[in-house]
């Protein structure tokens, strides 16, 4: 357990003082540490505080408390003690890139290890003994081992155990649920305030689900605050385990407003999809919300390596054939990304006759609609292998996010033609998609969001979706990648229908990789200066609090 915690200001205090100790050292030359962590643009996180009532400004800082919590369990998830970490490594740059990551591995970079004298990153992070076989794993008898919400250690007698979230990280989930409770007394919001009692009952529990279906209830809520094992990425080796994050959030009911009406199309959308009618035979619940936020705090897993810009949640099958499930578009995150990285990268690689197609527009329809297709398909397998997620084991995060993004855009083109969306074109949605696709694949295939889009741009490259120029550039072909977009959502809706584990692996394998011309293609932006992702300023005093 950790004693002690290193604040995000202190991030920004080593950049600044990485940066003087760097010159000094090598005079104009940067060192390669320095270079990484230039690589993350600095963005201040804040929002019109004048819109909140007093008490939701005093509800705030409760808030960050339990993200900062959420952070510090979300360490021992990854890496183990923090502490022991950062207090070995005497470079400030390399224990800056460090806190970036979470640990001694580049997310954006493969998981390549940085630190002297580290191995790879382990498969399991730190949810499994470091020594245990997946045979080992596959024959214990234990009810409790695929759960969720259990670590797996080892015993005195070096046989296994599996201990609950709750138990082994006691301390800070106690304290985390006190303030909740807290918060609680302060919240004005009847729904808000219901959703925080049965969170803080939640993470002495364990039982998420009625804490889910209370998020799910909230409407009128201004403020909102994710906070728990939520999803399943770290754990590679598997994709069981959940990991802690939080992120605080602000209501924009402004955009809130214009998204309104696409929630409730999900049972019609469903109907549409393009696939067998086998893989779209549940209909999916209709009390989706789909909002608009601001973000004022990320921590966790939301916050390391590429930051989340959208959130759909719950993960529970349950909730979600009860209840659909909530997106939330994180404006403010959202706008970074596209102003200080996708609109560079465009200006690159993007045929100049079609570069007058990247809006931001497009990007937030993209991005929002990759959520709500998170709702569609089925849930259950058509095989009698149980829920997708469990039949695809440690493969389902990356085919479920390919999910997700594919069907994502063919939403934005069938409510273009249905003239349901206005405002872009569907060259705005594709154009926009291939840029910030090839946004996505700089960050590596090291996990579920990368595989995702690498099997992605590969598929598209395999139907002539788009060409390369002489010059380097890419041209969208508007016809097939329409046609694309129909054959790799039903071959995604198939294996995930299916819940072919082997298939999964194979095409995985085979195709979640970079080729020659989009090696070539990032190639040019080596010397773009163009910035990998964001880091951030938050918390009280970039809020002014």
């Amino acid at each position: 357990m950790l004693k002690r915690i290193i604040p995000f200001m202190l991030v920004l205090v080593l950049f600044a003082a990485g940066t003087s100790s760097c010159k000094h050292k090598t005079g104009n030359t940067m060192s390669e540490m320095q270079k990484n962590v230039n690589e993350y643009a600095i963005v201040k996180l804040t929002t019109d505080m004048s819109k909140l009532t007093e008490k939701e400004k005093q509800m705030i800082p409760i808030f960050l408390e339990v993200a900062q919590i959420m952070d510090d369990i979300f360490w021992e998830e990854t890496w183990g003690n923090k502490n022991t970490l950062l207090d070995s490594i005497s470079d400030p740059d390399a224990k800056q890139f460090a806190v970036i990551n979470y640990g001694p591995w580049d997310r954006l970079g493969g998981n390549k290890p940085f630190i002297a004298g580290i191995g790879e990153k382990p498969k399991g992070a730190h949810f499994y003994p470091a020594d245990m076989t997946k045979e080992e794993f596959e024959k214990w008898d234990e009810p409790t081992k695929s759960s969720q919400y259990t670590i797996i250690a080892r015993t005195d007698l070096k046989t296994m155990k599996s201990v609950w979230y709750h138990d082994a990280f006691a301390d800070k989930v106690i304290k985390a649920a006190d303030l909740l409770l807290k918060a609680a007394e302060l919240a004005e919001d009847a729904g808000l305030k219901k959703y925080l009692i049965l969170r803080a009952k939640a993470f002495r529990t364990d039982d998420y689900f009625e804490s889910d279906m209370a998020w799910m209830d909230m409407k009128t809520n201004t403020l909102d605050l994710v906070a728990g094992p939520i999803e399943n990425y770290e754990d590679e080796l598997f994709g069981y385990k959940a990991a802690h994050e939080a992120a605080v959030l602000v209501k924009d009911k402004e955009w809130s407003a214009r998204l309104a009406k696409y929630a409730t199309m999900l049972p019609a959308l469903q109907k549409e999809l393009p696939c067998d009618p086998k893989y779209k035979q549940e209909v999916p619940g209709t009390d989706s919300d789909l909002n608009a936020y601001d973000i004022l705090y990320y921590a966790g897993n939301s916050n390391s390596g590429g930051k989340t810009i959208a959130i759909n949640l719950p993960n529970d099958e349950k909730v979600q054939l009860a209840k659909g499930s909530r997106r939330l578009q994180l404006k403010n995150a959202m706008q970074a990304k596209f102003d200080k990285i996708l609109l560079p990268i465009s200006q690159v690689l993007i045929e100049p006759a079609q570069r007058k197609n990247i809006k931001f527009d497009a990007f937030f329809g993209n991005v929002m609609f990759h959520e709500v297709s998170h709702g569609l398909g089925i849930k259950n397998t058509i095989t009698g292998k149980g829920v997708i997620r469990t039949a695809l084991k440690e493969q389902y995060s990356g085919w479920e996010e390919a999910k997700a993004d594919i069907l994502g855009l063919w939403m934005v083109s069938w409510l273009i033609d249905k003239k349901e969306l206005t405002g872009i074109t569907v060259e705005d949605a594709y154009v926009t998609y291939m840029a910030g696709l090839i946004r996505s694949v700089r960050f590596g295939a090291a996990e579920a969001h990368g595989k995702a889009n690498m099997m992605c741009f590969n598929f598209f490259e395999d139907k002539h979706a788009f060409s390369r120029n002489a010059d380097g550039t890419f041209k969208v072909d508007i016809e097939k990648t329409r046609q694309a977009i129909k054959d790799w959502s039903a071959f995604i809706l198939s294996v995930e229908g299916e819940g072919d584990y082997e298939k999964a692996v194979n095409y995985m394998k085979e195709n979640g990789k970079v080729r020659p011309d989009l090696q070539a293609g990032l190639d040019l932006l080596k010397t773009a200066n163009i910035p990998k992702d964001v880091i951030f300023e938050q918390g009280k005093a970039a809020l002014g609090l």
